[in-house]
């Protein structure tokens, strides 16, 4: 392929791209998101309606001078992605057409990793099977995204942590094979924190860190506009800066890290520890119904006031806003977001996280810093999975 040739189709990509995280532009707007000249823009908007990938969608609200046409993606183009958001227990994927409007009924599988290390088998025949029943055509599919939990080099496609495959270890391409659709691998916080930057609190911000409380505790770090990975693509490691006073082992090996005390399943295990004593619960009914995960009864009990669960929930969050204090007074961001499972019992989180920034945070650096409780917190996986593959799939 030539130089010219490579240029208008990254121009292509990118005015795709545009058009899909905005909805509708004018030309004079794509011109000036993509840095091209507009003559050059209006070609391959032009090129583009030609191929059915883009629709004229009327006129601009008037400014004062002659109203421009706006331009959208095309619906009826029926290219699709397919959006995997994984944790350490669950596994749900959804299929989004251009407009990330949802083409089949979300579908999930209690998957625990840390029985399934080597789980690929299991994921691709819950992919294949929810691929086939839906009835899309290969062809029309534009890539799987996936986000996963673990040590994920996204460029080399490779997991340290679970769903390790033989050879040079490139999952990406082992699953690309298994699917035959390309598929695109990520780390589950550092999609969220995708997820928050082109559709949520961080649309429009430079500097966003995105903090996920679940299982564990990920951070997915927005620095000058795009995901900051770190020298070898592992930065954002918030769950084991050493600020736990207990000698538990973590996960990772080491002692003292920020996860043993709270992430969810801890917090679990603390309240059943609590009600084994004498203390008193709605936690002890809600466990022994197994249909449901017992991180999500231990949050559903939280938000419902139940004192042990709102006391456990507000000792982590406070020990998290500890953290965040010190990757304020090291990054200086502009927003931080709370995301993840425990968003929805954000009125519980907010008090202890803020009050341990006012302790423990220099007041000059904090009163730049907002904080947020994500408005997309029970998509964000789904959404930043979908973009995965937006940001890297070729638009034949």
């Amino acid at each position: 392929m030539t130089a010219t040739k490579k240029k208008y189709h990254q121009l292509r990509r990118e005015v795709i791209k545009c058009l899909y995280y905005n909805n509708m532009l004018t030309l004079t707007e794509l011109s000036k998101l993509t840095n091209k000249s507009l003559p050059l823009v209006t070609t391959t908007v032009n090129d583009l309606v030609a191929e059915g990938y883009v629709l004229e969608s009327g006129l601009a609200p008037s400014t004062g001078g002659r109203r421009a046409l706006t331009f959208l993606l095309n619906q009826k183009k029926h290219r699709y992605t397919i959006a995997v958001s994984m944790d350490q227990l669950v596994t749900q994927v959804v299929i989004y057409d251009l407009l990330n409007q949802v083409q089949m009924a979300p579908e999930t599988m209690k998957l625990s990793l840390s029985e399934y290390p080597n789980g690929t088998k299991i994921l691709i025949q819950f992919l294949k099977n929810y691929i086939s029943n839906s009835g899309i055509p290969v062809e029309e599919i534009l890539g799987v995204g996936i986000g996963m939990p673990g040590f994920v080099n996204a460029d080399f496609g490779i997991n340290h942590t679970f769903f390790k495959v033989e050879g040079d270890g490139n999952l990406r391409s082992y699953l690309t094979k298994a699917l035959g659709i390309p598929v695109f691998i990520d780390n589950d916080s550092s999609i969220i924190a995708l997820a928050e930057l082109k559709f949520g609190a961080g649309k429009g911000i430079k500097d966003v860190m995105v903090v996920n409380i679940g299982w564990g505790i990920g951070l997915g770090m927005v620095i000058n506009g795009t995901l900051f990975r770190g020298h070898s693509g592992y930065a954002g490691e918030f769950s084991h800066i050493p600020l736990s006073e207990s000698n538990k082992l973590c996960s990772c090996g080491k002692r003292g890290c920020l996860e043993v005390d709270t992430s969810i399943l801890v917090l679990v295990d603390k309240a059943k520890a609590k009600i084994s004593s004498g203390v008193n619960s709605s936690l002890e009914q809600l466990f022994l119904d197994e249909t449901k995960l017992a991180g999500d009864h231990f949050l559903d009990a939280a938000k419902g006031g139940d004192p042990l669960a709102v006391s456990i929930l507000s000792d982590a969050a406070f020990l998290i806003g500890k953290g965040l204090a010190t990757l304020i007074h090291i990054i200086n961001p502009k927003l931080i977001v709370l995301s993840g499972r425990a968003a929805v019992a954000s009125k519980i989180i907010m008090a202890p996280v803020q009050q341990a920034i006012n302790e423990f945070c220099i007041p000059r650096l904090a009163e730049y810093t907002d904080i947020q409780v994500s408005e997309i917190s029970k998509e964000s996986g789904l959404l930043g999975a979908a973009t995965l593959v937006i940001e890297n799939c070729n638009f034949n």
